[in-house]
């Protein structure tokens, strides 16, 4: 396995765009392929903050794994503990939970086999370099993993 080639990953440059459309794609209530939009009060301004993003389902639990440390939409998620979580026109509240290095792990297993995209972004980024299930386990403590509960 080798070894991701920066200590310092950064989002592509196209993710701030490309996340704008996705979004606004999203208000229009058309689902843009499996992705989401989570949407919490910012940590600082408490005014909503809406996020695309690819959850995923393991063991019958949905998932979402910040694509590099420090993500804002995990320090957010982390800060809020329930946000709501939106397809097309359909939206669920939920309670989000950041799980443990050891939860993590086979979640973060799972990820690559279920999140394809997730790869790329996590390549792009300078995560990984195979995409590997053992390499994203590695991951486990690095990259937040959060599980989504539903509300009511």
């Amino acid at each position: 396995m080798s070894e991701p080639r920066t200590s310092n990953p950064r989002p592509p440059r196209y993710l701030k765009q490309m996340n704008k459309v996705v979004v606004a794609v999203g208000k229009l209530g058309i689902p843009v392929g499996p992705a989401m939009v989570l949407t919490v009060p910012g940590r600082k301004t408490g005014a909503p903050r809406s996020t695309p993003m690819t959850p995923f389902v393991v063991h019958g639990a949905m998932y979402a794994v910040a694509g590099y440390p420090g993500a804002h939409w995990a320090l957010n998620a982390r800060a809020a503990g329930s946000g709501t979580l939106t397809r097309g026109r359909k939206s669920q509240p939920v309670k989000i939970t950041e799980l443990t290095v050891d939860e993590a792990r086979p979640v973060l297993r799972e990820f690559p086999v279920q999140v394809p995209v997730g790869v790329k972004f996590a390549k792009s980024s300078g995560m990984v370099t195979e995409g590997t299930p053992d390499e994203f386990e590695s991951l486990a403590g690095r990259l937040a993993v959060f599980r989504f509960d539903p509300l009511g």
